[in-house]
This record gives C-alpha cells, sequence and structure tokens, in this order.
C-alpha cells in the first residue's frame, strides 16, 4: 500500500485521491485497515494541544472512508466512536491543565469502590503518557468505577533487598 502513515493519509485531498486509498485498503483487507488504525492511534497518542483538530480530522476522514469497519474485523465494530471519545478526553485534559502546571510526574489510577478488584495503578508517568492513558482508559469506564488523573507533588519511595 502507497499510503501508510498518517501524513500520507493527510495528504489525500482530492476526492480521487481517497477513491483510490479506500480501494487499496478495501483489496488489501485486514492489515491495510489495521495500518491505518495504528497510524490513528498512534497520532493520538502522540498528540499535543496543537494537533487534537488535526487528529481528530483524520479519524473524521477515515471514518467517512471506512463507515462500516465491521467489514474488516468484528473486534473494530465501534472502533470510530471509541477513537472519537478517546480525542475528546485527551483535548479536555489539555484544556483544563495549563502547560505550566504539566511538568512533572504523574498517574492514572483507576478503581470501582463497589466490587472486590485491584486498583490499576500506573505510576511515574509523563504528563504526555498520563493524558494519553486517561483519555484511552476513560470512555471504557463501567458503572461505579472511577479514574484518576493526578501529578504527584512529593514522592518517598524506598526499594527493599
Amino acid at each position: 500500500m502507497t499510503n501508510n502513515t498518517l501524513a500520507d493519509f493527510n495528504k489525500l485531498t482530492t476526492a480521487e485521491a481517497e477513491a483510490l486509498y479506500q480501494r487499496e485498503v478495501l483489496a488489501e483487507g485486514f492489515a491495510g485497515f489495521r495500518r491505518l488504525l495504528d497510524s490513528l492511534t498512534e497520532a493520538i497518542k502522540a498528540a499535543r494541544d496543537t494537533d487534537m483538530e488535526t487528529v481528530a480530522h483524520a479519524v473524521a476522514k477515515a471514518k467517512r472512508l471506512f463507515p462500516e469497519p465491521l467489514e474488516f474485523s468484528p473486534s473494530w465494530e465501534n472502533i470510530w466512536p471509541e477513537l472519537e471519545s478517546t480525542i475528546a478526553a485527551k483535548t479536555h485534559i489539555f484544556t483544563n491543565i495549563p502547560p505550566g502546571d504539566r511538568v512533572g510526574e504523574w498517574q492514572v489510577i483507576m478503581d470501582n469502590p463497589l466490587v472486590v478488584q485491584e486498583v490499576v495503578c500506573y505510576p511515574a508517568l509523563s504528563f504526555e503518557d498520563a493524558a494519553y492513558l486517561y483519555a484511552y482508559f476513560r470512555p471504557q469506564l463501567e458503572k461505579s468505577e472511577y479514574i484518576r488523573l493526578q501529578k504527584i507533588q512529593t514522592v518517598i519511595q524506598e526499594i527493599g533487598g
């Protein structure tokens, strides 16, 4: 496939180029569509404040070109709403945490206090990594679950042995 990066995908500006790309992906099937999804996911993960609109447009274009991702795999039935929700959650974080407050160590915690299960914690993250994890998991929360994105102000750590 010629266009297998997000940069290439974003360069598809004519209806003819989009139709050719669409035919190539459809002909390749699962693998071609998977490459597109992987590039979109990586773009969402790497996106900064100023990139969010571009990434949202890329997902909208992919959704328009491939409105039935279920044709490629049953596991992708809800991929477009999932990616859109991840973008919305990450945009929400960028909107609510000013750039000057982002330096330092961050963590993401998930729990459901109404059931007996482990608390999930992703510690020692950069702001960018924590923002992505929060945005990725936020749309998947079940009833009574919560997710927290928090900055670590003070850390005391000891290692046994």
